[in-house]
């Protein structure tokens, strides 16, 4: 019992340490994300619909 209270007292001290960041710079991150995301998805759907096609043609399919 005293390793799990150590531990946590401990975590708690890690966590004051640490530099959290703005409200500005979360909102900012979270929307950079959201961007890189939507983009990836995009390139991978049209890669998906590429190959789709391509393959559905090389084996006759509709």
């Amino acid at each position: 019992m005293n390793k799990a209270i150590n531990f946590l007292k401990q975590s708690v001290g890690e966590l004051k340490k640490s530099t959290w960041l703005s409200r500005q710079e979360v909102i900012q991150s979270t929307i950079l994300v959201a961007i890189v995301v939507a983009l990836v998805s995009a390139y991978v759907g049209i890669i998906d619909f590429g190959l789709t096609r391509v393959l559905g043609a090389l084996i006759g399919g509709h």
